[in-house]
């Protein structure tokens, strides 16, 4: 039986197009429904392959999950951008629909944590919409404790968020 490598790395900039597919993907399967359509759709047209080419030249702190060669994934962070929170933050981390329910996303979390650590940005919050259920019980699942809420604006409609904090 043949043997997959996965591994999370760093994005490189030939990572631009696959980066800009995950995301496209990723917010079709979590948002629709959630944020109206035209919202999720102007968001993925941001981002295409020229956007994530600059991210990645201008050295933001973006992990990939490559699963045999093909990017499953990926988690940008950072420093937290909330006063009173954890220092690390993890600001998004999305996989390929195909890719979801079978351990990866753990994966590629756990080793984005790492990351922070090495950072020495001690703890760690995630922020998710209260609606994206699925998101929400991931960070439940990987020991997140609910400690803040916030209302996000898209497209005229308001969207309440909460904060998962690992300390």
């Amino acid at each position: 039986m043949p043997t997959v490598e996965i591994q999370v790395r760093d994005a490189r900039p030939g990572d631009a197009s696959a980066l800009a597919d995950i995301h496209a993907a990723a917010w079709r399967e979590a948002y629709l429904g959630i944020i109206p359509t035209v919202e999720v759709e102007r968001m993925i047209s941001r981002r295409g392959s020229v956007w994530w080419l600059g991210a990645v030249r201008r050295g933001r702190h973006i992990a990939v999950l490559d699963f045999g060669g093909k990017l499953a994934g990926y988690a940008s962070f950072g420093r937290g951008r909330v006063h009173g929170l954890p220092q690390g933050e993890v600001y998004e981390i999305y996989l390929r629909p195909e890719y979801q329910g079978v351990g990866l996303g753990r994966r590629l979390f756990q080793a984005t944590r790492g990351r922070l650590a090495r950072r020495r940005l001690s703890g760690l919050v995630v922020w998710s919409l209260a609606d994206n259920e699925r998101a929400c019980a991931f960070y439940r699942a990987l020991g997140g404790v609910e400690k803040a809420k916030a209302i996000e604006r898209l497209g005229g409609v308001k969207l309440d968020k909460t904060a998962f904090v690992w300390s």
